[in-house]
């Protein structure tokens, strides 16, 4: 498992996805995937994601553990209106503070709706952490929360992704990771041991191999992940090398920043 930071140009971060729809896939998770891809844009990689149902100890468990081993939490769903909306009190319980009432969110709250329709259920949302900060929701105003190193997000994808925007605006980030690719129909037994070299030589490119089948042929997507522009470059140039001795050619390069984990 990815722990806490070990550099100073990468971060480590977790993702809780919450919700028991997920779980009975009433509800397709869309969330993971672009919160991936704007963190690595952010130099902050996303070593570990679970997926979890809306019960307060395992919502609890998992943000203490996470918590101590990564340098950023994030959270998506639960922080709704109705009664198995779990999140926000099983976040004070983790860091042992109390829930109450945040008078900046009820004022967000009562501005959106207006008092006369600030229903229980809704004055529900503005229940907040004692200590947290206010994550802002232009969309419906009911806002996230930030309590330590745990950013706790709405799991409506729109919500989540302004919410994301602003908390990312406010944290400290990394450099970019930056991505290679290179394709070829080598099998991975044939390859295997060049790239366990290879890896041996650029300890500070992450290289993987995924094999694929495409227009009826099987073949390999060895993918090449990295902060140094260099490093990078050399790595992928003598992985070229590498195939090319094989008797095989690059069936495809990009080149892109971001695009996973190191």
């Amino acid at each position: 498992m990815l722990g806490k930071q070990s550099s100073l140009d990468i971060f480590k971060a977790a993702l809780v996805v919450i919700g028991n729809e997920i779980l009975a896939g009433r509800t397709q998770d869309t969330n993971t995937q672009w919160i991936a891809e704007r963190l690595t844009e952010s130099g902050i990689v996303l070593g570990e994601v679970r997926v979890i149902p809306d019960e307060e100890k395992v919502i609890v468990k998992a943000v203490k553990e996470l918590s101590h081993d990564f340098d950023y939490v994030f959270t998506t769903g639960g922080i709704g209106p109705t009664h198995d909306d779990l999140t926000a009190q099983s976040v004070a319980k983790a860091f042992e503070v109390e829930l109450e009432r945040n008078e900046e969110a009820f004022k967000l709250l009562e501005n959106h709706y207006g008092l006369e329709n600030l229903t229980p259920p809704r004055a529900k949302m503005s229940l907040i952490p004692r200590g947290a900060a206010l994550i802002p929701n232009p969309v419906t105003a009911a806002p996230g929360f930030i309590i330590e190193n745990v950013h706790v997000m709405a799991g409506v994808p729109r919500i989540m992704q302004a919410m994301l925007d602003h908390v990312l605006g406010t944290i400290k980030v990394g450099s970019p990771i930056l991505s290679n690719t290179v394709a070829c129909t080598l099998t991975e037994s044939v390859i295997a041991e060049d790239l366990d070299a290879l890896q041996g030589r650029y300890p500070d490119i992450q290289i993987g191999s995924y094999p694929h089948f495409r227009g009826g042929t099987m073949g390999l997507s060895l993918v090449l992940r990295g902060t140094s522009q260099r490093s990078l470059e050399q790595a992928t140039d003598e992985l070229i090398n590498i195939i090319k001795k094989h008797g095989d050619e690059p069936r495809a390069l990009s080149i892109r920043s971001g695009g996973g984990t190191v």
